[in-house]
């Protein structure tokens, strides 16, 4: 990798969002999953007339016949087959009031797209979703040009862990290493980048190392490109022990990555906002960049359901923003635009954490 700092790949772009987390606490959108569980889609909505006899020309020529396995629950596939969805779900949280807009990317890594024999998809998926991702802000920001709106190209956990054995007879088992992860996240950075996406975010970090794989790549790819985007990193605790799945403390998390630069560092998912508090404040006194949440709506039910209302989310969201403890705010499992909307309204108004004095150098 490069010794020197590379320029930014879209100089203005950057200025816009630096500027924008100087004024305001910026909301990021909520959950996308929870949105598309709202249309009740059928086999034929994932599978759409280019998947509609199995796989695509391209894996049949590849791989010959014979692969009519199920394509239903693979969100990542609808940027292909029902676009329209993904945008009206990106236009809501939009006309909500988030500033920035997830792409529809959580999955679209070989090594998850691989449980559909997909693999061969997943360029086109990160391109595709912010392509999508971009022309819905774009739409959006040309009727309020006053508040600039931002595509984060979300790079997603994958469905596999680096530190961690999958079999509990056999400790020293992987299922995945570390160049394994890393040519997985590069090809998918490589279709966010070209798509058009504003930031790259490595989200719902369960696994340190993954989370380093992935950056990894990213940096090489920056490399390759001769420029670089901002990038955020937001980790999961997954329960009330206060740590990552591989092992970490909030603030062994952010000592693991801090050299990445990052724009932001923040938690997402796992807990509700209430059970997310004592982290994200550490997170807040240690971090020298932005710090992120976007926690879920409350504990899953007895249902896998989530309870939490808008109001009941935003009223503790408020209390972390007149602590001084955030410069990003949104929404993950089980989060509405009616949620989005109520957090908007509840930071509107309160000072963003104050950054350190260098800024977003941490970021350059």
């Amino acid at each position: 990798m490069s010794g020197h700092v590379l320029p930014w790949s879209n100089p203005a772009r950057v200025a816009a969002l630096e500027a924008a987390l100087a004024q305001r606490i910026l909301v990021i959108d909520g959950a996308m999953g929870t949105m598309i569980q709202t249309w009740q889609l059928g086999e034929a909505d994932y599978r759409g007339q280019r998947f509609a006899e199995g796989c695509d020309a391209t894996h049949r020529h590849a791989h010959g016949a014979g692969c009519a396995h199920d394509l239903k629950g693979n969100n990542d596939l609808l940027l292909l087959t029902r676009p329209d969805i993904i945008a009206s779900v990106h236009t809501a949280y939009l006309d909500a009031g988030a500033d920035l807009i997830e792409t529809n990317t959580f999955n679209a890594t070989s090594i998850s797209q691989a449980d559909y024999r997909l693999e061969h998809l997943v360029r086109e998926l990160n391109r595709e979703g912010a392509r999508l991702a971009r022309e819905c802000c774009d739409a959006v920001e040309a009727k309020t040009p006053e508040q600039p709106r931002f595509v984060i190209g979300v790079l997603g956990p994958t469905s596999r862990t680096a530190s961690i054995s999958p079999d509990v007879n056999d400790p020293g088992f992987r299922n995945t290493h570390f160049d394994e992860l890393r040519a997985t996240y590069a090809e998918a950075a490589e279709g966010l980048i070209e798509g058009g996406a504003d930031t790259l975010m490595v989200e719902t970090i369960f696994d340190t190392l993954n989370a380093k794989a992935a950056l990894y790549a990213i940096e090489e790819v920056f490399d390759a490109r001769g420029s670089r985007l901002p990038v955020m990193i937001s980790g999961t605790i997954t329960d009330r022990s206060g740590r990552t799945l591989s092992g970490q403390t909030a603030e062994a998390f952010h000592a693991s990555l801090a050299h990445a630069r990052p724009l932001s560092i923040g938690l997402n998912c796992a807990l509700g906002a209430k059970d997310l508090r004592e982290h994200v404040e550490t997170l807040s006194r240690v971090a020298g960049c932005a710090v992120s949440t976007h926690p879920n709506a409350g504990l899953p039910n007895a249902f896998g359901g989530y309870d939490e209302t808008p109001d009941e989310m935003a009223a503790t969201l408020k209390e972390f923003a007149e602590a001084g403890l955030l410069n990003l705010v949104g929404g993950c499992c089980g989060t509405t635009p009616a949620h989005i909307a109520a957090i908007a309204e509840a930071v509107r108004g309160i000072a963003p954490r104050a950054l350190p004095s260098r800024g977003l150098a941490c970021a350059a």
